[in-house]
């Protein structure tokens, strides 16, 4: 981090696709600057330079270090600043302490710089963005645009076959992830088209795709085609969607898997990569977006700042003598949430982590707030690694 008593200029920016508008302060809370900047480096190089030269070290403060505030950063890197980032949930909630209700540029970048003046501690630093991770930012960022829309895609299939045919949907709804599943849904979008073309060809034709479960799957196809002799109004266009759906899901499911493979690849070269991937329920994806939203964890003092940027830091609601119990806070970086607590269910097989869930089943809590203080336990494991650059080290689990 930076030391506060060194800067002479706490610049604050609200970026903008075109324009930023921008906030410099002095220490002592003097107005230096106080105006609009375009979004190109020529202006942005200018301004900083002139600033540098004025009054010393300078601090640029964005509340989006990302996408549309990239450019200020790697220009304030250049001309020798300091950089460093406002959350924007810290952004709105110190903004509800200055007067007036206006929502404007102005006034944005002047609480940005005003809290990076006498507030240092709600700053994170922002380090220089090696290639790999800026690669992987963009990657994962692609990743689960797609992941939105196969979920789109998913949710459009299974709601009109739960329309014209819920037995059929029960049947093939929890398996559109599976490519054999999406194949034959191309090929034979209707109950009259997987009845027509018979048992026997069905199997045949998706054993290449899914050679243990072709059989299974077109028996339970055909237990679910008997249960229903009625044809629901509207099933023939079933003919023509769902083809057409199963075919942009299949597509989109071939990207994701050609993008996992690109992002394994750059993670190869990321010396915390094999670190990440060490603790049970981490995988390719988790692993590049534990890299892109943490990054090597130096800008958290200690685990429970990363628990609470990541949104799983337990807060209790209570007022006089009424105490609601802990919950998971709404806030929080939604992304690095997500990553821990999928890769918090997906490590159950993990000795050390069963035993922690099951220990808080057996409190009461549900399945969710159990997994939840699992993501929150495994925070002080991984925070732990990142800070040694060690391995996760499997410990025998203790009983209650």
């Amino acid at each position: 981090m930076y030391d506060s008593d060194e800067i002479g200029v706490f610049l604050g920016l609200d970026v903008g696709k075109t324009n930023h508008h921008g906030h410099g302060l002095t220490p002592a809370g003097k107005k230096v600057f106080d105006k609009q900047l375009p979004n190109t480096e020529p202006k942005l190089r200018e301004v900083f330079t002139k600033l540098k030269t004025k009054f010393g070290a300078v601090l640029v403060i964005v509340d989006q270090p990302a996408s549309i505030g990239a450019l200020p950063l790697t220009v304030a890197r250049g001309t020798g600043c300091q950089v460093a980032y406002l959350p924007g949930l810290a952004m709105r909630r110190i903004a509800d302490l200055y007067p007036g209700e206006a929502k404007t540029d102005a006034r944005d970048a002047a609480v940005i710089a005003d809290a990076a003046r006498t507030m240092p501690h709600t700053l994170r630093s922002l380090e220089l963005t090696d290639e790999i991770t800026a690669e992987l930012t963009v990657l994962v960022g692609f990743d689960q645009d797609l992941a939105a829309e196969a979920t789109r895609t998913s949710n459009r299939i299974r709601g009109l076959l739960t329309q014209f045919h819920p037995s059929l949907e029960r049947v093939l709804g929890p398996r559109l992830d599976h490519q054999a599943v999406t194949w034959l849904l191309e090929r034979y979008g209707s109950p009259a088209a997987l009845r027509k073309a018979g048992r026997r060809k069905l199997v045949e034709v998706i054993r290449p795709k899914a050679p243990r479960m072709a059989a299974r799957l077109i028996d339970d196809v055909f237990d679910a085609l008997d249960e229903q002799t009625v044809v629901v109004p509207g099933t023939g266009t079933l003919d023509i969607v769902i083809p057409s759906l199963a075919r942009s899901l299949g597509a989109v499911h071939e990207q994701r898997r050609a993008l996992e493979a690109q992002i394994e690849a750059l993670l190869e070269d990321h010396p915390l990569s094999k670190v990440l991937t060490s603790l049970p329920g981490v995988g390719v994806r988790t692993a590049a977006t534990l890299l892109v939203t943490v990054g090597d964890g130096t800008s958290f003092p200690t685990a429970a700042h990363l628990a609470s940027y990541a949104g799983l830091a337990p807060t209790t609601k209570s007022s006089g003598t009424s105490i609601h119990g802990e919950h998971a806070p709404r806030g929080g970086n939604r992304q690095l949430k997500r990553a821990m607590f999928l890769s918090a269910f997906a490590a159950l097989h993990d000795p050390a982590s069963r035993t922690y869930y099951d220990k808080c089943r057996a409190r009461g809590k549900t399945h969710t707030q159990a997994l939840l203080r699992l993501a929150r336990q495994r925070i002080n494991v991984l925070f732990a690694m990142l800070r040694d650059g060690a391995f996760y080290e499997p410990r025998t689990p203790r009983l209650a």
